[in-house]
C-alpha cells in the first residue's frame, strides 16, 4: 500500500481552552480539519505557532499543508486601517502562516488555504481584504451554506465543475487580488470564493469550510497533489 502524504494544518493557540478538569493555554484545531484530511487520504499532523525562520524546515517535511480558518486578519499586514467591525489581531498565527504560505510558494509544497487561509493567501501575494460584507454570517457560531459557482478552466473547476452548496461563516473577504493570483468561483453576491496559482504548482484557497462538508473533492485533489 502507498504510502499516505503527511498534511500539516496550522492551529489556533486559545489562552483559556477546557477540557476535563483544566483551563490551560493549548494549541487546538477543530477536529473537522484532521478529520477531513483523512477521510481524503491523507496523514493529518498540527502546526501551532512557532518562530518564523523555522517556516521553510517545517514545510520540507510535508507533503501538503493547510492554512485553516480562524480570526480575521491584521489590516496592517495589507496596509489598510482596521475597521471597527474587524475582530481581535492574532500576531503569533499572522506571522507563522505567512512564513508557511511564503515556505509552501517558495518550494512547490501543494497549499490549500481555508476561509482566513485563503485571505492569508491572497495578502502574501500583495491583495487586500475587504473587511466587513453582510449575508455570509446567518448567526455568529453557527454555520451556514450558500452556492458557489466555478469559473470555468480553472483548478478548482477541473475539482469541481458543478455549482455547489457550501458551509461558510465569514464576514470579510479578497479585495484586489495577489499577484498572479486568479479567481476560480464566485458566491452569488459576486464575492471571491476561491482563488488559486495557474501554473505547475498546486495553489488553491477557498472561502468557505470544507472541514465542516461531507464533500471530500477540494481535499482529495490537495492529496493527490501532495502525493
Amino acid at each position: 500500500m502507498a504510502e499516505r502524504p503527511l498534511i500539516g494544518v496550522s492551529t489556533y493557540v486559545e489562552s483559556g481552552a477546557r477540557w476535563g478538569v483544566w483551563e490551560l493555554e493549548a494549541a487546538l484545531l477543530p477536529v473537522g480539519y484532521p478529520r477531513l484530511v483523512q477521510r481524503a487520504g491523507g496523514l493529518a499532523v498540527m502546526l501551532p505557532p512557532d518562530r518564523p525562520a523555522h517556516a521553510a524546515a517545517t514545510v520540507a517535511r510535508l507533503d501538503g499543508l493547510v492554512i485553516a480558518g480562524g480570526p480575521d486578519v491584521d489590516p496592517a499586514r495589507y496596509g489598510a486601517e482596521r475597521s471597527p467591525r474587524t475582530g481581535p489581531p492574532a500576531p503569533e498565527r499572522d506571522v507563522w502562516e505567512l512564513a508557511l504560505i511564503e515556505a509552501a510558494l517558495a518550494s512547490g509544497t501543494p497549499l490549500l488555504g481555508i476561509c482566513r487561509g485563503m485571505q492569508l493567501l491572497n495578502v502574501t501575494l500583495g491583495g487586500t481584504l475587504v473587511q466587513h460584507i453582510d449575508g455570509h454570517v446567518t448567526r455568529v457560531g453557527v454555520f451556514g451554506r450558500h452556492a458557489v459557482e466555478p469559473v470555468p478552466g480553472t483548478r478548482y473547476a477541473d475539482v469541481a465543475p458543478e455549482p455547489a452548496s457550501v458551509p461558510t461563516h465569514h464576514h470579510q473577504a479578497v479585495d484586489r487580488l495577489g499577484e498572479d493570483l486568479i479567481v476560480s468561483a464566485y458566491a452569488e453576491d459576486g464575492t471571491v470564493e476561491a482563488v488559486e496559482l495557474p501554473g505547475a504548482g498546486w495553489v488553491l484557497g477557498v472561502q468557505w469550510h470544507p472541514e465542516m462538508d461531507e464533500d471530500l473533492r477540494v481535499m482529495r485533489a490537495l492529496v493527490r497533489a501532495a502525493s
